[in-house]
Order: C-alpha cells, then structure tokens, then sequence
C-alpha cells in the first residue's frame, strides 16, 4: 500500500502567538516552529499501517520554505520512508485555493492508495483542505474521523456528531482525514534519526508542477478585519456561604454549560 501523510509546520502553540496585523497570520520565526501535532498523530495512523505491513510506503508531504526540511526530517525519522517538500517564493500567503492545487498537483504525480491529513492545522484551522483535495483528485472522502482502520481494500472509521456516532466507510483509493482523537505519535529514536539523514526529500516548485500563482495583486480570499484578542477578564468566583450550589447550578445555567 502506498500513503501519502500531509504534514504542515506551524508556530509552536506553547510560545506565546502574535497576528501581524496587516496580513491576518500568525508571526512565525524559525526558532517556534514545529510539526503541527495532528500531522504527527496522522503519520501515526499511517505508521501503524507499516508495523502491521512491512511492504508499505510512506511518502509525507509538505508545502512551505526551505526552512522546514528540518521539520520534514523529523517526519522520516519518525518512520516515512520519503517526503516531497513543495517550496516556491510564490506560494507565500498562499490562500487554500492555491494550496489545494498544489498539493493535489502534488499528489497527481504518484498512484497512492491513501492520502491521510489532520482535520485542521492549528494555525489556520479552516478544516477545508481535505474535502477540498477529494474535489480536485475526484476522491472519496472520510472525514474528522475519532477512530480509523484500513483493511482489504477499505478504510473505516468514527465520526463524532453532536449528540451522535456516524459510521463511515470508503473504498480505496481515498482521502481521510483525523482528529485529535486518535492516539499520540511515537517518539523518533536514535536509530531513526540517523536514518532520516539518508532518507530523500524532493524538493518542487510551482514550475515543476505545472501550477501557476495568481498575481499578487489579485486575491481570491479577502481578510474583512483583525484584531488582538481582548485580555483575559478574571473568572467569577464563589464563596461557599450556604448558597454556593444553587449560584453555581444559575451560573452553567446563564451559560448554556449544562
């Protein structure tokens, strides 16, 4: 079986985020940024696929600068056995249009029966881009799936809903994607770091894929408004003076939390 596991670098979410208020992202430097934890919990899945089937490839796939081949060769260490790295000075602020292009141009290039990605990344989670490459690669799609499994030819998993369980099933070839549900990944050892080193990581631009950015000067998503978050107000606190039960039942009440 051949599987394709999209990972994304991100900032990391334990150092504190600023907006840069002119473009809506989040300020990155290279010293924050970190292999999005639901990449690394999807490339679990795609692992264990590998433990169970030895025969079994794992090619992970990222879009963004140069800088993130040392985030790409974390994913090889932890156990892919290559990785195609897209970087391209015009894909910067690329918007999930053109990054579902590229990456399903990407993806055209090989016959994957597999394609595993997060729900959502945490820095943009728009939780779009899966469906959006099942549209373009023409693929089934199961989605924000809690548990997954692979099997002859199919792949089968658990989508929460709110106050239900759906049960969702696709053939192969498909694209699936994960929550935060599923397990944490493994920990690289010392043997797969040495590994990695040797791994091969192709490095694309727009050019080779046959992709073209629009102009700078022409957007097909438009940001409305940014703004700081507000700080944080102190939380309500209450004293137990004989009526404490009651306030608090009122309270999650007032508030929607029971």
């Amino acid at each position: 079986m051949k599987i394709a596991v999209l990972i994304k670098e991100v900032p990391d979410t334990g150092a504190d985020r600023e907006l840069n208020m002119y473009t809506g992202l989040a300020q990155r430097s290279a010293s924050e940024a970190v292999l999005d934890e639901i990449g690394e919990r999807t490339l679990e899945v795609a692992l264990k696929v590998l433990d169970a089937d030895p025969a079994t490839q794992i090619t992970v796939l990222s879009m963004g600068p140069e800088s993130i081949q040392a985030t790409v060769r974390k994913s090889l260490a932890m156990g892919a056995a290559a990785a195609v790295q897209i970087s391209d000075e015009q894909l910067l602020g690329a918007d999930l249009v053109l990054t579902a292009q590229v990456l399903a141009a990407a993806l055209r290039r090989e016959d994957y029966d597999l394609i595993l990605t997060g729900n959502m990344s945490t820095d943009g989670s728009a939780g779009m881009l899966p469906v959006m490459l099942a549209e373009l690669l023409n693929l089934p799609a199961a989605t924000s799936l809690s548990a997954i499994s692979i099997a002859e030819g199919q792949i089968t998993g658990t989508r929460e809903l709110q106050g239900a369980t759906a049960q969702i099933s696709a053939k192969l070839p498909a694209i699936a994607s994960i929550t935060e549900a599923l397990p944490d990944a493994r920990f690289p050892n010392f043997k797969g770091i040495m590994a990695a080193k040797k791994k091969p990581i192709e490095v694309l631009t727009l050019t080779d894929l046959g992709v073209e950015a629009l102009p700078t000067d022409t957007a097909r998503s438009i940001m409305l408004a940014v703004e700081q978050r507000p700080p944080r107000e102190a939380g309500t606190i209450m004293n137990d003076d004989g009526a404490a039960a009651a306030a608090l039942v009122e309270y999650l009440a007032k508030n929607n939390l029971v």
